[in-house]
């Protein structure tokens, strides 16, 4: 149960990413990812299916994207995780 309150939050954070990083607001999408990566550490990760496990470990390459990229990537993962949390 915890891990699905912990993927909500976590999914919430990376939407914000996506909306900073859309609007140019590149210090909040970089603030929210870091909050996203806190969330991430907090997951018992011995507990998830291989798949979000997989997303959660290609989570981390939104830094090294480009802006327009890693907006579209952390919305796609932000729904993965909302889905993941309520299912």
């Amino acid at each position: 149960m915890k891990n699905k309150q912990i993927l909500g939050a976590l999914s919430l954070d990376l939407k914000r990413v996506a909306l900073g990083y859309s609007r140019g607001s590149i210090l909040m999408a970089e603030r929210f990812f870091e909050e996203a990566l806190k969330r991430k550490n907090e997951l018992d990760q011995t507990r998830m299916k291989p798949y979000l496990l997989r997303f959660l470990n290609q989570m981390e390459n939104l830094k090294k994207e480009q802006i327009e990229k890693a907006a579209e990537d952390a919305l796609f993962y932000s729904t993965i995780f909302q889905n993941a949390s309520q299912a």
